[in-house]
């Protein structure tokens, strides 16, 4: 049983609906094609959804790591193509997130037409979480849905600030993901392992404390572990480290 509101809570006939995406793709960096599709994929069950019962869709997403900055090899267009090819459908892709001839393009969507808004962190103050340019993505839509559910942990303008001024709901993908992630902490199966990855344990404490008291085992995985083995004095020559993770790592290991 879930506790939050899902896409079908909303009724979405006709409506403007802002949908949070993970397009987040890997990239050939010679070619700039898109190497695994598998988040786009993800995310066809909630857009077909809504498209079927017409609602205008607005798609928005994140792709890379430009710092706010505008970086021509990070637009969305290949995912916009890749997404259409999908759908068997056009996808009309914008030139920017906010601003008035966004707007206005949004304004002209038809019933049952997708969009595709630009690579949102183009702008700094997504990942700054600024309040006036989620009012800007606020502006676009009547709804929201987020079904990006590998960045919902991320207080960003689209993922939280968004969120407190439109009536909100979870896609499916994200919808699955918490069912998935209930039933494994409330009644798992044993032995219960956890797999954790990622860079900064201080973005993960409570994760980590959470999980430490529930599972058998704790697997660490990604750049993560090079903090905790510099928490134990080894030697790990070039590779990347939180520096302000490793007294927390020095805690977790006491309390393993």
């Amino acid at each position: 049983m879930h506790n939050f509101f899902t896409l079908k809570d909303l009724d979405v006939q006709g409506k403007r609906v802002l949908v949070r995406v993970d397009f987040n793709v890997p990239l050939d960096k010679k070619t700039n094609e898109i190497t695994d599709d598998k988040r786009i994929r993800e995310s066809l069950p909630t857009i077909k959804y809504l498209v079927e019962r017409n609602a205008k869709v607005i798609l928005c997403s994140h792709l890379g790591r430009p710092d706010g900055k505008v970086v021509d090899s990070l637009r969305m267009d290949n995912v916009a193509k890749r997404l259409g090819q999908l759908l068997n459908k056009q996808i009309k892709k914008l030139n920017d997130c906010v601003g008035e001839n966004v707007k206005n393009k949004i304004m002209e969507m038809k019933n049952g037409d997708v969009v595709l808004l630009e690579n949102l962190r183009f702008h700094p103050e997504e990942e700054a979480n600024d309040n006036n340019f989620s009012k800007q993505l606020t502006d676009l839509a009547e709804l929201y849905v987020n079904d990006a559910f590998g960045t919902c942990h991320r207080a960003h303008a689209s993922t939280y600030g968004v969120a407190k001024y439109l009536k909100s709901a979870a896609g499916f993908l994200v919808e699955k993901e918490l069912n998935v992630m209930g039933k494994a902490l409330e009644n798992p199966d044993k032995p219960f392992i956890a797999i954790l990855g990622g860079v900064k344990i201080s973005d993960k404490i409570k994760v980590i404390e959470n999980l430490l008291s529930k599972v058998d085992k704790l697997l660490l995985g990604g750049a993560m572990i090079f903090t905790f083995y510099r928490a134990q004095g080894k030697n790990i020559g070039n590779s990347k480290v939180d520096e302000e993770g490793i007294d927390i790592a020095k805690k977790l290991l006491k309390n393993k």
